[in-house]
């Protein structure tokens, strides 16, 4: 009796067994036949709509505020070096700064933004920065004055990866159309904070500028919360229901379906991880793209604070230059130019700001016909060109023709060199690779004032060289880079 009981449990067992393992069979083989599809494939399926528009707009609108608090130097030079009577050296010291706590906080703000999230990083850097511009406004002194510039500077350099957050919502075949056309609000923050110069200094001072310049800032603090973390962050992260979530929300607004089937990617526990940027795949590309984001910020900020010098001391080669402009004052044994930008003056800083905007045309067709690479290559060999075309003696029209074809290839340079580093990091590294980039970029931007407000006085040809040569080195450079990214699907992992 005691055996026959023992047989049957015994054969009951083995049944369970045969059983579950029956059981475990179908389960695989239906998971293998279970769709499944990635954000890519997400990405691309929604394809381009309203939600695309939105946040165009809204991260769009952050270049705004960031070319307002960069441009704000230029408009401000002149007053603060006559109400503190400054040195050219001082003067410079101030922009040089800002890009310090931008270099200070840019690899930061790219390690945090990948561990962490792009949104978190973005919003903070809008706190930030929007706090300490406004207390720019009430420093008593010089050194409060560039020491809170350097605080602004921190903020930035996490408000610029927006970009980051904003190229990984766009498809694909829309990013060379999308990302050059996020110019356009550049070169608005640029013009709104010349006009506020316009408007504002020759009236209440340039303390009221800023205050003002600041407004832009919260209104952006309440329009960001309908932008959603980036899904592939979440992806990478772990968090595929939050992703999910995000792709279904952007597919109802832009009335299109996602693939069948459940999301799946691979999970990365070490995300931020700055040895990716060094393996063997981005190594070669990591250097070159420092070189280029170096060349671009050096080139850009030296475009933009030459004209303001060239145009302060009338230090150019004109036929029908302002008089106003060659008085000279002597103050305390220090020379030091007190005279304030001229209507002209404004205006002619205007006309050079559309040039940012004036040849998206082209930057949209260089990079869809040849690429990111060449595209490259021939925007920084016409930027060497032209700065070199400044020494020409001309007009005041003729200098403000070429300063306007001046600030739109070295615009063009920078939109290029953002797509191209958005691009080409895989997703897990992305933000620590454009906070690197945007680092070195800021030490361009750091000697550029000594260049373009500096040495500029001592000569011009001997100032606008070193900005013609970057160029040139750097279209050596961007012919040298490994990877082509047009056309190319963004990565999640190297």
């Amino acid at each position: 009796m005691a055996e026959s009981i023992k047989t049957e449990l015994v054969s009951a067992i083995y049944l369970q067994e045969v059983e579950l393992s029956e059981r475990q069979v179908a389960e695989k083989q239906n998971n293998s036949n279970e769709q499944t599809f990635t954000v890519e494939d997400a990405v691309e399926s929604i394809g381009f709509g309203r939600f695309h528009v939105l946040i165009f707009v809204i991260m769009g609108s952050s270049n705004i505020v960031e070319a307002m608090e960069i441009m704000l130097l230029a408009v401000v030079s002149p007053e603060i070096r006559c109400e503190w009577h400054l040195n050219d050296w001082q003067v410079a010291l101030v922009s040089t700064m800002v890009f310090f706590g931008f270099m200070v906080c840019g690899v930061l703000s790219g390690y945090v933004a990948d561990k962490y999230g792009r949104w978190k990083v973005v919003y903070g850097g809008f706190v930030w920065s929007a706090y300490f511009s406004l207390l720019t406004s009430f420093a008593p002194s010089y050194t409060w004055f560039i020491f809170l510039r350097s605080m602004v500077g921190c903020g930035v350099a996490g408000v610029s990866q927006g970009f980051v957050l904003k190229t990984e919502f766009i498809p694909a075949r829309y990013r060379a159309v999308l990302l050059p056309l996020a110019a356009i609000f550049w070169m608005c923050g640029s013009m709104l904070i010349i006009t506020l110069g316009m408007l504002v200094v020759p009236t209440l001072g340039w303390r009221w500028m800023i205050r003002i310049s600041v407004a832009p800032s919260i209104i952006l603090l309440y329009l960001f919360k309908f932008i959603p973390e980036s899904a592939r962050y979440n992806v990478s992260a772990g968090n595929v229901a939050a992703a999910m979530d995000t792709l279904k929300w952007i597919a109802k607004m832009n009335k299109a379906s996602l693939p069948p089937g459940h999301l799946v990617d691979s999970v990365v526990k070490e995300r931020g991880n700055w040895r990716i940027l060094f393996n063997s795949t981005f190594r070669m590309t990591s250097l070159l793209l420092w070189f280029s984001w170096f060349v671009a910020s050096f080139t850009y900020y030296g475009s933009v604070l030459s004209s303001s010098e060239l145009l302060e001391k009338n230090l150019l080669c004109v036929t029908d230059g302002d008089h106003a402009h060659q008085v000279k004052h002597r103050l305390e044994g220090r020379q030091c130019y007190c005279v304030p930008f001229a209507n002209s003056d404004y205006q002619t800083l205007l006309i050079s700001c559309l040039g940012e905007v004036s040849l998206i045309p082209v930057n949209i067709f260089l990079l869809n016909i040849f690429g990111r690479r060449k595209s490259l290559m021939v925007i920084q060999l016409a930027a060497g060109i032209f700065f070199l075309l400044l020494n020409i003696c001309t007009t005041m029209l003729g200098f403000t023709f070429l300063l306007f074809l001046l600030r739109s290839v070295v615009s063009m340079n920078f939109t290029v060199v953002y797509i191209y580093t958005a691009e080409v990091y895989p997703t897990v590294s992305r933000s620590l690779g454009m906070g690197f980039c945007t680092s070195v970029s800021r030490i361009g931007g750091m000697i550029a004032p000594f260049v373009a407000q500096v040495l500029m006085s001592q000569s011009v040809i001997l100032a606008l060289s070193p900005f013609s040569i970057a160029c040139a080195l750097c279209a050596v450079g961007s012919f040298l880079l490994p990877i082509e990214t047009k056309g190319r699907a963004l990565l999640q992992i190297s």
